[in-house]
């Protein structure tokens, strides 16, 4: 596998840009190719078999492009389709779920978590069962906020709508007593200061494109795929629709980084 190609990144939109920010962050040497299933966001209601069909389209995708590794920057996809696709494919490939429930061990003090995410990631309950591994004792409390990404899509991140909506959903997390929240879906860390306000400034909210840039610069390294050089670094966005609202809103993450999007449908 050629060192200098590209990371391949998906997610149901937009949200996996903050594991991107992360990542071009972390790995500056790194190229990084970007799929946003933007036609067929969220992710959250869908069936498992549904999200394993879509993903596994995607790193079809993916692969046809060169990719030398994959983040699945999209928790409810980790959740249902990781295993099947780490098994049907020979390259390395990331999820977001086991390096988000260690940093939540790591940051508790009380060993009382929230866990929030899509209605499809905590029905998986997969972070409440890999918090449990690490801490056997820990009590997790989760809520589903199905709401939360399409008001992300739309661009109203601290709009009346968000704020009574984010009560709504995350009282009951303040009132477990939780002491760290895992926003457990990558477009959520864009609702931070809504969301701290509801569970409370000392809560810690984690967010685990951090720990899953680490993960992907360790796991290169380990299978001698990391770049040597930051010069050829370039970055490729792709949304399966909407190119315009994926620019717009992906420009608030990256910048400059992001001056093009590309359109792909698959399925």
């Amino acid at each position: 596998m050629d060192r200098s190609a590209p990371i391949g990144v998906f997610d149901s939109g937009i949200g996996g840009l903050t594991v991107v920010r992360e990542l071009v962050k972390q790995l500056p040497n790194e190229s990084i190719l970007y799929f946003g299933d933007t036609a067929r966001v969220p992710y959250g209601p869908k069936s498992p078999d549904t999200v394993l069909r879509y993903s596994r389209e995607i790193v079809a995708f993916l692969r046809s492009q060169g990719v030398k590794a994959i983040v699945v920057a999209c928790n409810t996809a980790t959740a249902h389709a990781l295993p099947a696709l780490r098994e049907e494919n020979d390259l390395p490939i990331i999820g977001v779920i086991e390096p988000g429930a260690r940093a939540a061990a790591a940051a508790t003090r009380t060993k009382r978590v929230g866990v929030i995410g899509t209605a499809g990631t905590v029905k998986s309950a997969a972070y409440e069962k890999e918090i449990k591994r690490l801490l056997p004792d820990a009590f997790v409390f989760s809520q589903a906020c199905p709401l939360f990404v399409p008001l992300i899509e739309e661009g109203w991140m601290d709009e009346d709508p968000t704020r009574l909506i984010a009560e709504r959903y995350l009282t009951p997390v303040a009132e477990a007593n939780t002491d760290a929240v895992v926003l457990g879906c990558t477009h959520y860390p864009l609702l931070k200061s809504v969301i701290g306000r509801v569970v409370g400034r000392d809560v810690r909210l984690i967010d685990s494109a951090e720990e899953t840039a680490r993960e992907t610069a360790g796991t290169l390294r380990s299978n001698n795929l990391d770049a040597e050089r930051a010069d050829q670094a370039c970055y490729r966005f792709i949304a399966s629709d909407a190119p315009e609202t994926f620019l717009r809103v992906g420009q608030r993450f990256l910048g400059s980084s992001i001056d093009r999007v590309e359109t792909v449908t698959l399925g």
